[in-house]
């Protein structure tokens, strides 16, 4: 897997395809890997160079110290940009990948040619506030949950009520999530989970100037589709796509409808 140093760690990343390049930025404590199921098979076969990376704190990345900041990652993904993809590229970012977008978005607007936002929001609420200093809490308690409880929590808080309806799509859920539980003594997760947004960049962001989609998924409860539609909103000319059947994991459950809104809005479609 090759890899940049910057500053005093080093970020890896995995490339696929050839043509104009495409940097895909996973969210809290998820590895690059998650989008090579569905994302980069369909980029490349359109034609795109996928760029996968492992934030730091995640992987084979260097370590994420406490305090991880919004600023910091930005910059890794500035520095993946001008040292991998070679210049200007498309973005596209999941739950707090997506909020590195939407940063990048507005200090380095020359870098972007395009932006896809996913599982996203613009301000924080009373029940993200209170989900992430419950996640925060549980990342001190040195607290180890059973694997199937903690499957089955991920899998009630990620996942769409009709894939859960669904037997054996449920049971391949369960299955996958019991077998790589959340390591709550991870020092990366918990650095991860303070990257949040903590207040209302709306004024901000509508500063944007780069051309963005913002996708939400109906069945969301960590990045709710109300909140999906605020960012669009606050974003001049922004187009919003509403993803039926599908939780905040909507990239993994509805890959097609992702897929195809992700290609259209890339063709000018």
């Amino acid at each position: 897997m090759p890899a940049i140093g910057v500053g005093d760690i080093t970020l890896h990343y995995e490339e696929s395809g050839r043509g104009a390049p495409v940097l895909l930025i996973p969210g809290s404590a998820a590895r690059g890997r998650t989008w090579t199921l569905h994302q980069v098979p369909a980029l490349t076969a359109a034609g795109y160079r996928t760029i996968t990376l492992d934030n730091r704190g995640v992987g084979r990345s260097g370590p994420a110290t406490p305090g991880l900041t919004i600023e910091q990652l930005v910059a890794d993904a500035v520095a993946v940009i001008e040292r991998v993809a070679g210049g200007p590229c498309r973005l596209i970012g999941t739950s707090m990948g997506a909020y590195v977008v939407q940063e990048l978005l507005l200090v380095r607007p020359e870098l972007v040619t395009q932006a896809v936002l996913m599982a996203s929001r613009a301000r924080p609420d009373v029940v993200s506030r209170a989900m992430t200093a419950a996640d925060l809490a549980m990342t001190a308690s040195g607290v180890t949950l059973p694997p199937e409880y903690d499957a089955v929590n991920r899998a009630l808080q990620n996942l769409s009520p009709r894939t859960l309806e669904d037997p054996e799509s449920a049971q391949d859920w369960l299955d996958i999530m019991e077998v790589s539980p959340t390591d709550w003594a991870d020092p990366g997760l918990r650095a991860h989970l303070g990257v949040t947004v903590e207040t209302d960049r709306r004024p901000a962001y509508q500063g944007i100037r780069v051309p963005t989609l913002v996708l939400s998924f109906a069945d969301d409860l960590i990045a709710p589709a109300a909140r999906g539609r605020e960012l669009a909103d606050a974003i001049p000319q922004a187009r919003y796509a509403r993803i039926a059947d599908a939780g905040h994991y909507g990239y993994l459950e509805q890959p097609a409808a992702v897929n195809d809104a992700i290609l259209g809005f890339f063709a000018g479609a």
